[in-house]
């Protein structure tokens, strides 16, 4: 028998109850049970309160309320280009101008003008008539005589403040809808007051909106003649400094401007023709001193001179060459021929000379024009460069006069604006709803709702004195011990055959010895944000994005309770095998995979090497966390694997290896795990294996791991009645509950519940 005498927290004896029921719990049948037994009082005092509050209701003076509706639009009417006042454009400006207005309408300005239409200081409910002529009289006995004028101000002021007290503005939501609620003793009084403040506002609105257009006019007219003067005095200094300094010219550009620029293109002609008489001259020594036909340039083959000149040429040779062949070399006729053939030679040269002279005068005649343009350039460009510089003081007094001219332009059209705008009522603020005669008090409610009310607070009130009476009274029971018995499942007993009679039998009790408690606090742990993250490329199973312990001092009683079970199960393990530790438990969730990763990295933390398994088949919220995330393990452990696909187990820089489930069959997922557990252990390695589950509940597959399992940690959150679910438990192991090393009572994320007096919690 598994039995809980006393709270687990809990070291020494029990602390006695106290001596009175009031602090004992009360269940919600009792509470009816003993409403139920007063009921008669109860139901008396809701009458007596019910009748009281019927007569209090009658002796009060009956209130009416009138509303009046405006729609207030922030966006005015366009009647002219521009506004006084600029126009929001954004949802929050157009809220802020609309509560703006909503406060304009309980303005003094606006209550005053109601106030005067509607003669209120006359009003006894508002201050005035007997009122304000006992506030007269109380004066006047102590010698104190106020003016007409002194007691009409008197007047208006108690009226104004009066009426304050009977409006109530408001804005409806996401709308430009304002309504104005004015209550009083007289339902048409009401309805009057409401269209009479409606009515004062829209003039208020058009008055204002007339006085800041007339202020805005006389502003910019005694502005106008002022910037008038400033423009005449800045025109006239832009005149004499340019006839001063020799500014003529177009309105683009000066002459000055346009004398270089034509110089500059008459300098670029005169350098092409020098360049071309250049490339002439060049041309025909070229040809001179090369010993060719003096002829063949261009100028002299387009010369008609030499054209006739070589024709005649071109014949005597022809009529020389003749006479060679018929005369011998010194016959007369023949030293006549060739006497004929060196004339015209001679003269073929000489016209190509003067074809060689015209070409040298064209380019030193190029060459002189060039210089005297560029001599000119010269010039004009020292008078530019004088010109620039005068033309900054040009520049600024030309900025000066476009300033002025262009403020005075815009003071002089923004004047006419204004001035036509006096008259213009640009808002469009109007009534869309009219207030109407009340015909329904709005104070007090109505007979039956105030009936209502007083039965329910006079019941109420009964009911608290009744069940405050009841917990006051003294208990004179004694207050037993809570104790709190776990039993192991008792077998069915066989039927009783034919001739056997049935008897009963007492149920056998196994005696389980008490499992060692460990407490997983919220100070034990630190949470993480995301998923794993990786350091240096290896993976950090304490940045999971789950609560994990505490980088610290090991000095943890939750440390110490890991250590003493880990023991345990090491020394029941068969010798010089890898112990095997199976957490399991009944919470939902993620709560028993954080507790498996943080009793792994308790043993990590004393140097254990860890071999993490996920055994869960229906949820393997571990492996949700750790699949595709970190690398393989390499070293020559790094076979291990669930199942035929390549899940192999990841190695983490905590000294902990996770190792993923595959989704399968339940009992391939079973036979995986064993399997893999048999080669952790022959290949060695670790020094200590923990499965994550199996899940509840256990199925057979899962059972299986109960065999090799030396182990058997139980994850209970605090939340869950610790009797109950360590039934739960112990009955669902079935024999296997003698291996139960420890329970893990974890307070991570605790669900709230609705905790009974009669169960024990952790």
């Amino acid at each position: 028998m598994l039995v809980y005498d006393k709270p687990i927290d809990q070291a020494g004896p029990a602390a006695p109850p106290a001596p009175q029921r009031m602090l004992a719990g009360i269940s919600v049948l009792e509470l009816v049970r003993l409403l139920w037994r007063n009921k008669v009082a109860i139901a008396s005092a809701g009458l007596i309160c019910a009748v009281a509050a019927v007569m209090i209701g009658k002796s009060l003076t009956p209130k009416y309320s009138a509303i009046a509706q405006l729609y207030v639009d922030p966006r005015e009417l366009q009647l002219v280009e521009r506004e006084l006042t600029p126009r929001a454009q954004d949802v929050n400006g157009l809220a802020m101008l609309v509560e703006s207005q909503a406060r304009l309408i309980t303005s003094n300005s606006v209550l005053l003008q109601v106030i005067k239409d509607t003669k209120l200081d006359k009003d006894p409910e508002f201050g005035g008539g007997d009122a304000k002529g006992a506030l007269a009289t109380l004066l006047g006995l102590f010698g104190i005589g106020i003016g007409p004028a002194a007691d009409a101000k008197l007047g208006q002021m108690a009226a104004l403040e009066a009426l304050n007290r009977h409006i109530n503005v408001k804005k409806t939501d996401r709308t430009f809808i304002v309504d104005i609620d004015v209550w009083s003793y007289d339902p048409v009084k009401a309805a009057m007051l409401a269209n009479a403040i409606s009515n004062a506002y829209l003039a208020e609105s058009k008055k204002s909106q007339a006085t800041a257009a007339r202020r805005a006019t006389s502003d910019l007219s005694g502005r106008l003649k002022e910037l008038q003067e400033r423009l005449r005095t800045a025109e006239n200094a832009l005149a004499t400094y340019k006839a001063q300094n020799n500014f003529v010219g177009t309105q683009d550009t000066l002459i000055s401007d346009q004398q270089l620029s034509a110089s500059n293109q008459r300098l670029a002609a005169a350098r092409a023709l020098t360049l071309d008489a250049q490339a002439k001259y060049d041309q025909i020594e070229a040809s001179r001193r090369a010993s060719a036909d003096a002829g063949a340039i261009p100028e002299a083959l387009q010369s008609p001179t030499i054209a006739n000149l070589r024709s005649q040429y071109a014949e005597v040779r022809k009529r020389y060459a003749e006479l060679t062949s018929e005369l011998g070399p010194r016959h007369p006729s023949l030293r006549q021929m060739e006497k004929q053939v060196e004339d015209l030679r001679r003269n073929i040269n000489e016209e190509v000379d003067r074809f060689v002279q015209s070409a040298k005068n064209d380019l030193t005649r190029a060459r002189e024009y060039e210089a005297s343009l560029n001599k000119a350039l010269e010039a004009q460009k020292r008078q530019s460069v004088q010109m620039s510089q005068a033309s900054v003081r040009l520049r600024e007094l030309e900025r000066d006069v476009e300033a002025s001219r262009d403020v005075y332009q815009s003071f002089l059209k923004r004047s006419r604006e204004t001035e036509e705008q006096e008259s213009l009522n640009t808002s469009s603020a109007r009534i869309i709803g009219e207030a109407t005669v009340p015909q329904r008090r709005t104070f007090p409610p109505a007979m039956s709702m105030i009936a209502m009310i007083g039965f329910m607070m006079g019941a109420l009130a009964a009911s608290a004195w009744t069940v405050a009476a009841d917990r006051l009274a003294p208990d004179t029971t004694e207050p037993q011990p809570a104790r709190a018995e776990i039993k192991t499942p008792t077998p069915p007993s066989k039927p009783a055959t034919s001739n056997q009679p049935r008897q009963t039998a007492p149920a056998p009790v196994a005696s389980v010895e008490k499992p060692l408690i460990a407490r997983l606090q919220e100070s034990d742990v630190v949470r993480t944000l995301g998923g794993i993250l990786s350091l240096g490329g290896v993976p950090d199973a304490a940045r999971m994005g789950w609560p994990t312990l505490r980088a610290g001092s090991p000095q943890t009683a939750f440390l110490d309770a890991i250590r003493t079970i880990r023991g345990i199960a090491a020394r029941r393990s068969p010798a010089d095998a890898i112990p095997v530790l199976a957490v399991i438990g009944t919470g939902a969730g993620e709560d028993r995979s954080i507790a498996a990763l943080n009793i792994a990295l308790a043993a990590a933390r004393d140097g254990v090497s860890v071999l993490l398994i996920d055994a869960d088949h229906a949820m393997h919220a571990m492996s949700n966390r750790v699949n595709g995330l970190g690398k393989s393990e390499p070293s020559r452990l790094g076979w291990l694997s669930i199942g035929t696909k390549a899940s192999r187990a990841i190695k983490t820089a905590n000294g902990i290896s996770i190792l993923p489930i595959v989704k399968g069959s339940d009992a391939k997922t079973g036979d995986a795990i064993r399997k893999a557990i048999a080669q952790a252990r022959s290949a060695g390695g670790y020094d200590l294996v923990i499965l994550d589950g199996p899940a509840m509940p256990f199925s057979a597959a899962g059972r299986k791991l109960f065999d090799i399992a030396d182990g058997l940690v139980a994850v209970l959150p605090v939340s869950h009645d610790i009797n109950d679910a360590m039934e739960d438990i112990i009955t669902a192991l079935g024999g296997a509950e003698r291996k139960l090393t420890g329970v893990v009572l974890s307070e991570i994320h605790p669900a709230a519940v609705s905790r009974q007096r009669d169960k024990q919690y952790a």
